[in-house]
């Protein structure tokens, strides 16, 4: 039996982060794991910014609330529980994903969660787990599924080497000659057709 592992941001739906800062204008918010690999790093600088900025998370998720998955998105994820079980391993958080979820038919999304202030400030974020997209797909083989993982970025690198098939879908430039082993498709027809090779193979 096969399961599906898919990053979230930059496979079905566009960077959280990088919408929310065209909207404030606030440059670096802009940066994302393609940028800067340490997610820990990564959440503390941004946790800076929105706090400089005075910003809650009702600000950001005003922002959540007018985006839309990527064209063909949920297309490609309803053809794709078709043929197998799904998964969504995200570092997104709960409270940023729901809307979204919603408009992509509420797969399963394990992912993390914010800690927010009285006045709805985001004051800290918790893990579900550290290295958590690595260790569901781990833990997927030891149930004896036959796993497929895909995601776009430094962050799902760890759940690729994991998997028995590990697929790249739009990642930067340089992923090709850096992470040769892992295939890179650019359209959900390719991603398609990389998924049912798999499959039948």
């Amino acid at each position: 039996m096969f399961i599906t592992c898919l990053d979230l941001e930059g496979v079905l739906i566009p960077e959280v982060w990088i919408n929310f800062a065209k909207k404030t204008g606030i440059e670096k918010l802009k940066l994302t794991t393609r940028d800067i690999a340490d997610y820990d790093e990564l959440m503390t600088l941004r946790l800076e910014i929105i706090k400089e900025h005075k910003l809650t998370l009702q600000d950001i998720q005003e922002v959540i609330g007018s985006m839309d998955p990527f064209p063909g998105a949920k297309e490609f994820l309803d053809w794709l529980r078709r043929q197998c079980q799904v998964v969504i391993l995200s570092d997104t958080f709960v409270e940023f994903a729901k809307p979204l979820m919603e408009k992509l038919g509420m797969p399963t999304l394990f992912c993390h969660e914010l800690e927010t202030d009285e006045k709805g400030v985001i004051v800290n974020y918790h893990l579900r787990l550290k290295d958590h997209k690595r260790k569901a797909v781990m833990a997927f083989r030891d149930l004896n599924f036959n796993t497929i993982a895909a995601g776009d970025s430094f962050n799902d690198l760890s759940m690729l080497d994991e998997a028995d098939h590990g697929i790249f879908f739009r990642p930067p430039e340089n992923f090709k000659e850096r992470f040769p082993q892992h295939p890179i498709v650019t359209e959900y027809s390719e991603f398609k057709t990389a998924i049912q090779s798999r499959l039948t193979a």
